[in-house]
């Protein structure tokens, strides 16, 4: 589980107008670390965010929640219907990556900031999993900032894995014999388990299945060997 590591700015402004955090705004820094840190940490920048994410997943906060970051800058034909004419800033929670607006994040990147995104969205019910509570600093600033978090977000994957489209939902699949392994695996997995001749219709609603006997299927998991009851004691 990534932990939060607490860096600090002096570039923020203590409180929030009285408004509460109702979305997030992603950026990406242009830059790599230490040099975008230093940038947001120095006074002259006038530069700041709540957190930075880095390509090693390690996750920086330089600003309380609490208080205002300047993330989100000068509003410039923003697209965003959420924003009010009032400075964004009061009511947007700031996560910059560590990156050119042309690289892809990393694996180790990608899930943490996921995971930071479902501490926020748990912490604040005004920020809901869509395109409107979570958006790119290109949304409030389309014309000096059109490349930012860059086109390489994961947009697609993020709101996904918020939502839990990628959970598993697993059915094991027996065969004669292989009673006491579905048995084990069906009750580790808290999900059905039906017989190899009655699975087929069963089968196609799941997005994920087990094999206890089988052959493998894309994306799916199959336990075998000698002895599938040790197999199956194993779990996932």
């Amino acid at each position: 589980m990534p932990q939060i590591e607490w860096v600090g700015t002096p570039n923020f402004r203590y409180g929030r107008n009285a408004l509460q955090p109702l979305a997030i705004v992603n950026h990406i820094t242009a830059g790599y670390y230490p040099g975008c840190l230093d940038w947001m940490q120095h006074p002259g920048s006038q530069a700041s965010a709540h957190y930075l994410v880095l390509r090693n997943g390690r996750i920086l906060q330089l600003v309380k929640e609490e208080n205002t970051a300047w993330h989100a800058g000068i509003a410039n034909k923003p697209n965003w219907n959420l924003y009010d004419g009032t400075n964004p800033n009061y009511y947007t929670i700031g996560i910059e990556h560590e990156g050119m607006p042309g690289d892809e994040l990393t694996e180790a990147q990608y899930q943490s900031t996921l995971w930071l995104h479902k501490q926020l969205i748990t912490k604040y019910p005004a920020i809901t999993i869509d395109n409107r509570h979570i958006i790119g600093h290109y949304r409030i600033d389309s014309i000096n900032r059109p490349n930012c978090p860059g086109i390489k977000f994961p947009w697609a994957k993020l709101f996904a894995d918020l939502k839990g489209e990628h959970d598993v939902d697993h059915l094991v699949i027996y065969a004669d014999g292989d009673v006491g392994a579905a048995l084990l695996l069906s009750f580790k997995l808290k999900c059905p388990m039906v017989h190899k001749a009655f699975a087929e219709k069963i089968q196609a609603k799941h997005k994920y299945w087990v094999g206890v006997q089988g052959t493998n299927g894309d994306g799916n998991v199959y336990y075998a060997g000698s002895d599938r009851i040790e197999t199956a004691k194993l779990g996932l």
